[in-house]
């Protein structure tokens, strides 16, 4: 999969107006990819089909304008997964909703500012590539398994066993695939461990079914997964972050959800739960949703408490690794108000066997900190 990353971008600009167009694809190009051009909405949607990995869009065109440009790039089955920024100089709220009904993924006001189009983006077309990541590993596994169907069949044995590989090597891409997101962000995948063996853990202390507990601690591997697509400046701030920056800091969980959405594997449904779940608070002050209580997936207020701990307790870009009696305090004072009151009491009771899990993947060449 790594020629998916490596290649150039392509972008298609769709706008009648030739000064515009000409000024948006000169950015494109300094950006580093390829720009295709589009007068209008007719050539814009037969461009389209030619493979492209985002599409900026003028929505005031003659012909058919950029709303019904992107309704019908959405309804084709060829191209309904490429990510859309539509370029307006409409500000009202009415224009932005029937940019978002009409499947628009983000939008920027005219006159295009460099900065704002970069970044925004940058952001979708990471999105993108790792939303080609996965349809084409997953349809190598299809062809792998189209390939030996016919010895797959001459008996029972070789059949489990195939499918035996093929779960671990989903589990295999899945654990990768967290990882390349911890990695960004300037953790290890030590981490990723840790953080997935204290879900497993706590829901082992809810007397959660063993299929469930195997489930949970899997799928949470993948609960930062959406920090792909935030600024590196931003991850590896060492410092507070100011309030714009943590608006886009937020939007992990959201795009973490964006990226794992539609899929049919129950450990990647299980992923999307947990990313979209694992920052929101029992009294309803998290996001992105805003959700309270009992209305917080139980798979993310697992998460939510694992995540915490192992966070507290190691060294980040910001902040020294803290003890366990603080990040033990944290959870009891938050006990409550950020975390389910079941949740934090389960690992209590379970946190001989956390410290376990902490000493025996704890980060290389350190210890954890002392109980």
């Amino acid at each position: 999969m790594l020629h998916l990353a490596g290649r150039k971008k392509r972008v298609l600009l769709v706008d009648d107006d030739f000064s515009t167009r000409a000024i948006t694809q000169a950015l494109v190009t300094a950006f580093g990819h390829d720009a295709e051009t589009a007068s209008d909405g007719i050539e814009g949607l037969a461009k389209v089909r030619l493979g492209v990995d985002l599409v900026l869009l003028d929505v005031v065109m003659a012909g058919i304008d950029g709303f019904e440009v992107c309704r019908r790039i959405r309804a084709d089955v060829a191209t309904r997964d490429v990510p859309v920024i539509m370029l307006t100089s409409m500000a009202s709220l009415d224009d932005r909703l029937r940019a978002v009904e009409a499947g628009a993924n983000d939008f920027i006001a005219k006159p295009i500012d460099e900065t704002e189009l970069r970044i925004r983006s940058a952001s979708l077309l990471k999105l993108k590539e790792t939303q080609d990541a996965l349809k084409a590993y997953q349809l190598h596994l299809e062809d792998l398994v189209r390939q030996r169907t016919a010895s797959l069949r001459t008996a029972l044995d070789q059949m489990a066993e195939a499918q035996r590989v093929a779960y671990l090597a989903h589990l295999d891409t899945v654990e990768r695939l967290a990882i390349v997101a911890e990695y960004k962000d300037r953790v290890t995948a030590r981490h990723i461990e840790r953080m997935s063996r204290y879900c497993a853990v706590i829901a082992r202390g809810l007397q959660l079914p063993p299929g469930e507990v195997e489930l949970i601690q899997h799928a949470s591997r993948m609960h930062d997964l959406g920090k792909i697509a935030v600024p590196d400046l931003i991850l590896a701030k060492p410092g507070s972050l100011d309030p714009p920056e943590w608006d886009v800091m937020r939007e992990h969980a959201a795009i973490g959800g964006s990226i794992l959405a539609d899929s049919s594997s129950e450990l990647l449904k299980a992923g999307r739960v947990i990313a979209l779940s694992h920052h929101e608070r029992w009294d309803g002050s998290g996001y992105p949703q805003g959700l309270k209580g009992e209305e917080i997936p139980l798979w993310g207020r697992i998460c939510a408490v694992a995540d915490t701990f192992d966070a507290v307790t190691s060294e980040r870009s910001y902040k020294p690794a803290y003890s366990n009696d603080i990040a033990l305090s944290i959870l009891r004072e938050e006990r409550g108000r950020q975390f389910d009151p079941k949740i934090v009491d389960a690992f209590l009771d379970c946190y001989d066997e956390i410290v376990s899990v902490q000493t025996r993947y704890a980060d290389p060449t350190k210890t954890p900190a002392s109980a």
